[in-house]
């Protein structure tokens, strides 16, 4: 059967290396290169995307994936003069990967700025090889998307700054309002914004002017205010009013400034709002005896804004292993390193999970262990017996455990001594003798006495090479 005769239902039986040469082949039908397109080898979908017969609603379905080879295509020219508005048959997907090439022709440029959806447009603004005359037509786009991302190009004349500057759309404006290039009386009128979102774009800026701090210390919104009070470069007075402002956000901004005065913090550390003393705990310059105070905090936010820092005093991360919320124990149970009186509050502790986390710690010593090894909870129990250098004493007194799980456990243990796998081989429980059959350092006479075991799978089990665990 040639390729020009392959019936496009049979083309799922088709390897790779033969989808591959049926692609490439100039005989191949529109038909069989629509089968194609929706190979799951990417090879064969690019060979499609490049192949002068491929329909041009294929070329746009794989437009996305391969941008470059559907404009490489040789047919495409011929498919432009069939059909002159083609992009509109492309999904707007597609389009925008088109626009997304450094070097896409100019063809493609015209048909995007004419395409009505405006998420085509919007990836057309954001092109850096745009003409002046386009940009400026852009500018004026009824979508204010395609505007924002005019706004946001890295050169843009002084009228259209202005222009945009003055736009309808806030987020038009916002956008604006971080450029670098932005006049001065401009940024003056965007200080001034009806937008808060505005406001607060023109208080992020690194240049901005004392005089518009001052304008935007006296907003009424507490998210533009926040902003502000975020910078380091307040005037004194300033500072001093959003440090003690009504609205906590703001309180607790001004707390994020790389420097803040020392009777900031201890004037943070008794704030009423937990937002502010949970940011308070946060700056990397509290002092271990701050630290300390919030991690007793009574809200459980400040309790949670410690859980980042690796710095923490001992006597804070005792505390946080009393918490009142059990993750929060766990992530303390979870530490890399815990002082020894964090170990002995976490032992105590009346969640199961959380003194289970502990039993495989290699930092707990033998005695700890062997209190864990006598645990209320078998599932405490048998996590010791995961534990790695286990004290005999501790592994003798697991081995005699009442619980069979935890016996099984131990069973396949590596260190076990002669006498525990002995009794393990008479153990009661079936399973524990089923994980003693199975033990590569078996005596000759434990093996010979499983191979009689009334349980046909430790039988089978004591037959075998053994298992190495």
């Amino acid at each position: 059967m040639t390729f020009s005769e392959l019936d496009p239902r049979t083309l799922t039986v088709l390897g790779v290396p033969g989808a591959l040469e049926a692609a490439a082949h100039p005989q191949a039908t529109a038909q069989v290169l629509s089968g194609l397109s929706a190979h799951p080898d990417s090879r064969v979908r690019a060979l499609v995307a490049r192949h002068p017969n491929t329909p041009l609603e294929v070329l746009g379905s794989l437009a996305l994936a391969f941008p470059r080879e559907v404009l490489g295509n040789p047919g495409l020219p011929l498919l432009r003069l069939a059909r002159p508005g083609l992009l509109g048959v492309f999904p707007s997907e597609g389009v925008s990967a088109l626009l997304a090439l450094p070097d896409v022709p100019a063809w493609v440029l015209e048909g995007a700025a004419r395409h009505e959806d405006f998420s085509v447009r919007t990836a057309l603004a954001s092109h850096a090889g745009l003409s002046d005359e386009r940009v400026s037509a852009l500018a004026q786009d009824a979508g204010w998307q395609v505007r924002e991302a005019i706004a946001r190009r890295q050169a843009l004349p002084e009228r259209l700054v202005r222009q945009l500057a003055a736009d309808d759309d806030y987020d038009v404006r916002k956008a604006i309002a971080l450029r670098p290039d932005l006049p001065a009386d401009a940024l003056r009128t965007l200080a001034a914004d009806s937008h808060s979102l505005v406001r607060s774009n023109v208080a992020r800026r690194l240049d901005l002017p004392l005089d518009c701090m001052l304008t935007l210390a006296a907003d009424g919104d507490s998210d533009v205010l926040a902003t502000l009070a975020r910078r380091v470069d307040l005037p004194r007075s300033v500072r001093e009013w959003l440090a003690t402002n009504d609205h906590p956000v703001v309180r607790a901004a001004a707390l994020q400034a790389w420097r803040v005065p020392r009777d900031w913090l201890a004037r943070a550390e008794n704030d009423a709002d937990p937002d502010v003393r949970a940011a308070l705990a946060r700056r990397p310059d509290a002092s271990p005896v701050l630290l300390s105070h919030l991690a007793h905090d009574e809200a459980e936010s400040v309790r949670r804004a410690l859980l980042d820092r690796n710095d923490l005093p001992d006597e804070a991360i005792v505390a946080l292993a009393q918490a009142p919320e059990q993750d929060i124990r766990l992530h303390v149970a979870s530490a890399e390193v815990l002082p020894g009186a964090a170990l002995d509050a976490l032992m105590q502790d009346e969640d199961a999970s959380i003194r289970t986390v502990l039993a495989v710690r290699p930092d707990l010593g033998a005695e700890r262990l062997m209190r864990l090894a006598q645990d209320e909870s078998a599932e405490v129990r048998r996590g010791v017996a995961f534990a790695e250098n286990l004290p005999p004493a501790v592994l003798a007194v697991l081995a005699g455990d009442s619980n069979a799980g935890v016996r099984r456990t131990v069973a396949i243990r590596d260190d076990l001594t002669p006498e525990i796998v002995r009794q393990f081989a008479g153990d009661s429980d079936d399973g524990v003798r089923l994980m003693t059959a199975g033990r590569t350092d078996l005596p000759a006479e434990v093996r010979e006495r499983l191979k009689g075991d009334q349980d046909a799978s430790v039988r089978a089990e004591a037959q075998g090479p053994g298992r190495a665990d």
